[in-house]
C-alpha cells in the first residue's frame, strides 16, 4: 500500500510518499481502509520533533490522528463491528497515523461515522471537535445562559466551538478575521470581534466579563493574563497553547487542554452532524502525495483551513 512516512525528524523535506506492507490487525485492532484523513497542526510538531518527550513515536512513522474510513479486517476479539462498517476516530498519537491507504485503530476509538455528507470530510471532526467539546464541557462546565469569548474563532476548533457553544445556550463572542465572519455568524455568534487590542490595561472585549474564556491563539504571557483578567468571578479560562494563572482571589480557574480520544464523545458529535446541530467545514481537499506540500504550507501559515488528505483511489 501507500503511506506518508518519515525515518527521523525535521521540516516539511523529511516526508516520504512511498510502498509499505500493509499491516495485520491484532487483539482489539481495527484495520481501516482510509478514505480520507485531516491534516492537524500536531502532526507537524511530532514531525519536527517538538513533542518527542510527550508522544514517543518509531521509526519510520506514518503521520494522520484523524481518519475516516471502511472497516476491512477485525482482529481478535473485536466485536460491536463488521467489515464494511463506515467509521471515524482519532488515533493515538504515538502510533502510526492515518496518512496511508489502510491504518490499523484501536477498537475502542472507533465511532460510526456520519450518515450525511462526504465520508472522507468527516475526518475534519474528530481531533478538533473532541478538543472544543472538552474543553467547554467537561473542563469549563459550559451551561446555558453563561457568556463565553472564543479568541481565535475562525480556525477548525472554534468553528466547532461556537456551534457547540450556541447549541448549549451560552452566548457567543468570537475574535475572528473579516473572512470567517460570515461563517461563524451562521454558526451563531451573538457577536464578533475584529481583533482584541491587548495596549489597553485593562483590555476591554465587549460582552465581558465572561463566564468562559476559550483561547486558541498563541499569546504571551502578558497577553494570556489581560484575557485571565476578562473571565468573570468563578468562571474559567482554557487554551490550546497557553495555560494561563488561576486568580484565586476571584475564584478563577486556568487550564490547558490537551484532546484525548473518546468514541463515546465522538458519536455524540457525530449524531449533532447528522441532525443538522454541527456543520464540519472543509477548505481543500488534496491527494495523499501532498502530503509534504500540506505541512510545508502549515509551517509557513499558508493553510486556507481545514485541509483533507485522500488517498489516491478514493
Amino acid at each position: 500500500m501507500k503511506a506518508v512516512l518519515y525515518h527521523r525528524y525535521g521540516s516539511s523535506e523529511v516526508l516520504e510518499y512511498s510502498e509499505v506492507q500493509r499491516p495485520t490487525p491484532g487483539a482489539g485492532q481495527v484495520l481501516v481502509k482510509v478514505a480520507g484523513t485531516s491534516f492537524n497542526p500536531v502532526d507537524a510538531g511530532i514531525r519536527g520533533g517538538y513533542l518527542s518527550e510527550v508522544y514517543e513515536i518509531t521509526f519510520p512513522h506514518v503521520p494522520g490522528i484523524d481518519v475516516a474510513g471502511t472497516v476491512a479486517e477485525l482482529g481478535g476479539g473485536v466485536t460491536g463491528w463488521s467489515v464494511g462498517d463506515a467509521v471515524v476516530a482519532l488515533l493515538p498519537m504515538d502510533a502510526d497515523g492515518a496518512a496511508a491507504e489502510y491504518v490499523l485503530a484501536p477498537a475502542e476509538a472507533l465511532a460510526p461515522a456520519p450518515r450525511t455528507g462526504s465520508l472522507a470530510d468527516s475526518a475534519a471532526l474528530p481531533t478538533v471537535g473532541l478538543t472544543a467539546w472538552q474543553a467547554l464541557f467537561e473542563m469549563a462546565g459550559l451551561q446555558a445562559g453563561q457568556t463565553i469569548l472564543i479568541n481565535g474563532a475562525g480556525g477548525a476548533v472554534g468553528g466547532y466551538a461556537v456551534q457547540l457553544a450556541k447549541h448549549a445556550g451560552a452566548i457567543v463572542t468570537a475574535t475572528a478575521s473579516a473572512r470567517s465572519a460570515d461563517r461563524l455568524r451562521a454558526y451563531g455568534a451573538d457577536r464578533i470581534i475584529g481583533y482584541i487590542d491587548y495596549t489597553q490595561t485593562p483590555i476591554a472585549v465587549a460582552g465581558g466579563p465572561f463566564d468562559v474564556v476559550f483561547n486558541l491563539v498563541s499569546t504571551t504571557p502578558q497577553e494570556t493574563e489581560a484575557l485571565v483578567d476578562v473571565v468573570a468571578d468563578g468562571g474559567f479560562y482554557v487554551g490550546t497553547m497557553t495555560s494561563g494563572t488561576e486568580d484565586t482571589g476571584r475564584n478563577v480557574r486556568a487550564q490547558r487542554i490537551f484532546v484525548r480520544s473518546d468514541a463515546r464523545q465522538l458519536a455524540d458529535l457525530v449524531s449533532r452532524v447528522d441532525a443538522g446541530q454541527l456543520r464540519i467545514d472543509v477548505a481543500e481537499r488534496r491527494p495523499l502525495n501532498q502530503a509534504a506540500a500540506v505541512h510545508e504550507a502549515s509551517d509557513a501559515g499558508r493553510l486556507p483551513g481545514k485541509t483533507i488528505l485522500l488517498p489516491a483511489d478514493r
